[in-house]
C-alpha cells in the first residue's frame, strides 16, 4: 500500500503514500531567498523516491519569521526561486508542497525587529522568552491575507499545494490553544472562537487559489513541546471543520506514532482522526517512523500516507529500502554530506541528541 498512488480531494495525486515532512534546514538566504543548499536536499529526497515533498516552514510575513535561513513566500521578490524549486522536485518525480507558516510568540525578535505577538500575552520562566503582544484585530486580518498571498505565490510558482503550519505552538497552533487563547472577541476562548483564525486562513487560501491546488493543514492533536493547550476532542472537531472549510488533507504530527492517545490509551490517535474525517480527506501522520514495516503499521491504523523527518535525513532513498537498508542514528559529517545535508544544516542537526556521531 505504500507505494500505491493517493489521489487527493483537489486532483492532485501522490505516486506513492511516502512523505517528506517539513524540517527546519537552515539552508536558505538571510533574506529569505531560496538557497542552492535547500534545493539540494529537498531535489536529492524527490529523486529518492518520495512521493510528496514539503518545505521547511516558510514565513508568511517579516513578522513571524522564526529563526536564520528560513525560506520565504512573503513577497513577489521569492517567487522566482519557488518557481526553479517546484520545477526540480517535479523533475525528481515527486509532488510538491510548501509549509506555509507564521512563529507568532516563536518568531525571533533579532530577525524580525519587533515584539512578536500572538493571540494574548504571557510570560514563560525562560531568559530567551520576550512575552507577546495581544493580536490587534488589524493584525489578524493582516495575517489572514499573508497566509493567502502566500498561497497564490506558491501556485503561482508551480506547487501542487501547501500545507498551513497549525501545529508545534506556533501561530495557529498558539490561537487553538486552550492556555493561550483566552480571548473573548470571537477571536478566542471557546472552541469555534480558537478555531476561528486557521479556519479563515484556510477558506482565504482556498478562494486565492484554483480548485486543483491542495490545501491542508497539520495539527498537534495533543500536547507535546511547544504545542499546549491541546485538547483531541477538540482538535479532532477542528479536523472536521477543516475538512468542511475545504482541507485536502490533514497532517496529524504526533512525534511518536508507537503510543496510543494520552487522552484515550486504549485508542490511537491516528484511528480516531481517520473515523472523524470525511473519506475523501487524506490522513497524514509522522512520528519516529523508521523502516517500511513501521509505516505500514501506521497505513493500518488509518492513515492515507506517512511522513518522516529523521530517517529521510538518513535515508534520501527510502522509498527503495527494505527494513533490513535502514541507516539507523548516528550518522556521521561525512555521511550527511553524502546524503546533500550541507554544513549548515549540518551543524543544526548536532544540536538533536545522539543524531551526528562525534
Amino acid at each position: 500500500m505504500l507505494h500505491q498512488p493517493l489521489s487527493l480531494r483537489s486532483g492532485v495525486v501522490l505516486p506513492n503514500r511516502i512523505a517528506l515532512a517539513p524540517m527546519t534546514n537552515l539552508q536558505s538566504h538571510a533574506d529569505g531567498l531560496l538557497g542552492d543548499d535547500e534545493l539540494a536536499f529537498l531535489a536529492r529526497r524527490s529523486d529518492g523516491g518520495f512521493g510528496l515533498v514539503e518545505t521547511c516552514a516558510a514565513y508568511v510575513a517579516l513578522d513571524g519569521k522564526g529563526w536564520p535561513g528560513e525560506l520565504g513566500v512573503d513577497r513577489d521578490e521569492c517567487v522566482p526561486g519557488l518557481t526553479r524549486l517546484a520545477a526540480r522536485l517535479h523533475e525528481g518525480g515527486a509532488a510538491c508542497m510548501v509549509q506555509l507558516f507564521h512563529g507568532g510568540v516563536r518568531a525571533d525578535r533579532e530577525l524580525t525587529g519587533e515584539q512578536p505577538w500572538s493571540a494574548s500575552t504571557w510570560t514563560e520562566d525562560s531568559p530567551t522568552f520576550v512575552a507577546p503582544r495581544p493580536a490587534t484585530l488589524d493584525d489578524i486580518r493582516r495575517v489572514i491575507g499573508q497566509f493567502a498571498d502566500a498561497a497564490a505565490r506558491t501556485e503561482a510558482a508551480g506547487f501542487d499545494g501547501v500545507e498551513l503550519h497549525g501545529a508545534h505552538g506556533y501561530l495557529l497552533s498558539q490561537f487553538l490553544s486552550r492556555t493561550m487563547n483566552p480571548r473573548t472577541d470571537g477571536w478566542g476562548g471557546d472552541l469555534p472562537g480558537r478555531a476561528r483564525l486557521v479556519r479563515e486562513v484556510l477558506r482565504a487560501c482556498r478562494a486565492r487559489c484554483s480548485p486543483r491546488f491542495s490545501i491542508g493543514v497539520r495539527l498537534s492533536l495533543e500536547d507535546f513541546g511547544n504545542a499546549r493547550g491541546m485538547d483531541l476532542d477538540d482538535n479532532l472537531q477542528v479536523a472536521r471543520w477543516l475538512a468542511d472549510d475545504g482541507a485536502d488533507f490533514i497532517h496529524a504530527s504526533l512525534w511518536d506514532v508507537s503510543r496510543n492517545s494520552a487522552k484515550y490509551p486504549d485508542r490511537h490517535p491516528v484511528t480516531l482522526l481517520r473515523e472523524a474525517l470525511p473519506r475523501d480527506v487524506a490522513v497524514i501522520a509522522c512520528g519516529k517512523i523508521w523502516t517500511p514495516t513501521e509505516a505500514q503499521a501506521v497505513l493500518e491504523k488509518g492513515a492515507d500516507a506517512i511522513a518522516l523527518g529523521r530517517a529521510a535525513i538518513c535515508n534520501p532513498d527510502w522509498p527503495h529500502a527494505t527494513d533490513s537498508d535502514i541507516k539507523r542514528l548516528p550518522v556521521t559529517m561525512a555521511e550527511l554530506h553524502e546524503r546533500a545535508v550541507s554544513p549548515t544544516f549540518a551543524g543544526y542537526l548536532q544540536r538533536w541528541k545522539g543524531f551526528v556521531a562525534d
